[in-house]
This record gives structure tokens, C-alpha cells and sequence, in this order.
């Protein structure tokens, strides 16, 4: 039996999230696993290397799953995408060491936020772009990204209020582009809590809107309180770019 390693992209627009559930298939695990059993002849469990949310995209899911495949990889490859439907692609498939687990092995994440400022719709690009154009001080939404970098309690900006595990992460950088249209925020840490970005994402709104200050980052740390944090980003904006490992 071997072990493969694949790389996956999605649009996650319609779909309910990574994460495969009793209560619907329309998952990208689900439909991942559902070719895998065609190929296979018997049940296959795929892991990820992150839960994206529902509505959330990835450029750069990596996958890992263990199994008996006469084909070779490039054949794996191609026979994926002649089932995927046109928003999942398999950009590569590989044998990947013995032990080699997509989430557990991995050491960073890197997300992208995009956020369309233009009054006039983004209509190519509405489905991967927040569109938000109130003004916005982005210099300050810099000073407030730079004290999020750290190793710091995330539990204020966390969704999940009943979690047991813990909820120390470090974010190694935020990186905050601008152009005539597009704001880009760029995440990269070593793991993230559920619905982090987004959350993190809306504070850093509203501090540019001048409803929070940079320095209530601290505060918003020390309360270990979701209320103390602001509104979760919609799900349309995010993207998980790339995992290293």
C-alpha cells in the first residue's frame, strides 16, 4: 500500500467546506473520496491539510491518503479530473514517504484575503473578492497586523467557544497590499484556529473604518473573548494559498 501526497485547488463557492459530513456530500472531501472508491473498489479516508471552511477556496489544499493504485501518478492526476466537477482540479499526485501526514507534518499555512474596492462590481472575480468599499486608514490596519504577528492566546479570535485544545498559535507575518482596486491580505502562520483569518480579518476592517484602535489588539488578546473582536470576514474573500512542510 502506498501513501500519496496530492495537491488540490477548489472553488469553494458552492460547496459546504472541506470537511466530509453525515448530513450532506456536497463536501471536497466527499467528492474526493467518492472517485477514490471508484478507483479503489472499497472506502478510502483522504486528510487535509486544513478544514476550510464552507464558501472558502483553496489554491494550494494539500491532501494525503494511503492505497492500492496500479496507476501511476500522472494517470492518478488525470483520472481524478475527468470526474472533478470544473471548480476541483488535481494540480499533482506523488508517492509521498511512509509516515507523511498532509495536516500533522505540516509547519506553515499561508491565506489570502482579497477585497475589491471598487464601487463597481467585480463581476470576474465575485466569487473569490469581498467587495468593501468604505474608506479605510491603511496604514493603520498595518500598526494593527503587526502586533497580531506573534506567538499569542487566539481564543478571541476563534468562533469555536467550546474547543478543548488549545488556542496558542504563531503568526509569523500579515502582509497588507494595496492597489487601485484590490486590498490583499496575507497571512502565514503555523496553524489556525477556526474561522481566525476571517475574524482577524474583520478587526482589521474596522480598525481601518476607526471603529477599534491598533492598540486594542492587546485587550482583544488579553479578554480571551470573541465579543472583543470584530465582525468574521465573509467566507468569499478567503483563500488557503499554500502549505509548507
Amino acid at each position: 500500500m502506498q501513501n500519496y501526497k496530492m495537491l488540490i485547488q477548489y472553488e469553494g463557492t458552492k460547496y459546504n467546506g472541506w470537511q466530509r459530513q453525515g448530513n450532506t456530500k456536497n463536501t471536497i472531501q466527499g467528492k474526493i473520496e467518492d472517485i477514490l472508491l471508484k478507483l479503489c473498489g472499497k472506502p478510502v479516508e483522504v486528510h487535509g491539510s486544513g478544514r476550510t471552511d464552507a464558501g472558502v477556496h483553496a489554491m494550494g489544499q494539500v491532501v494525503s491518503f494511503k492505497a492500492d493504485i496500479s496507476l501511476s501518478t500522472r494517470e492518478i492526476t488525470a483520472y481524478f479530473n475527468s470526474y472533478l466537477p470544473s471548480d476541483i482540479a488535481v494540480i499533482a499526485t506523488e508517492v509521498a514517504e511512509e509516515r507523511f501526514h498532509a495536516r500533522l507534518n505540516a509547519i506553515s499555512k499561508t491565506y489570502v484575503y482579497r477585497i475589491w474596492r471598487n464601487e463597481i462590481p467585480d463581476v470576474f472575480g465575485r466569487r473569490t473578492r469581498y467587495t468593501f468599499t468604505e474608506p479605510l486608514d491603511v496604514d493603520k490596519m498595518r500598526e494593527a497586523a503587526g502586533k497580531l504577528c506573534g506567538t499569542h492566546d487566539f481564543m478571541a479570535f476563534c468562533s469555536n467557544k467550546k474547543s478543548k485544545k488549545s488556542t496558542v498559535r504563531t503568526l509569523y507575518s500579515i502582509d497588507i497590499r494595496q492597489t487601485k482596486n484590490e486590498l490583499k491580505l496575507t497571512f502565514r502562520g503555523d496553524g489556525f484556529l477556526y474561522n481566525m483569518v476571517r475574524i482577524m480579518t474583520g478587526t482589521l476592517l474596522e480598525i481601518g473604518e476607526g471603529k477599534k484602535k491598533a492598540g486594542d489588539i492587546e485587550k482583544i488578546f488579553k479578554s480571551l473573548s470573541r465579543e472583543n473582536a470584530g465582525a468574521t470576514a465573509p467566507a468569499e474573500g478567503l483563500t488557503l494559498a499554500e502549505v509548507e512542510y
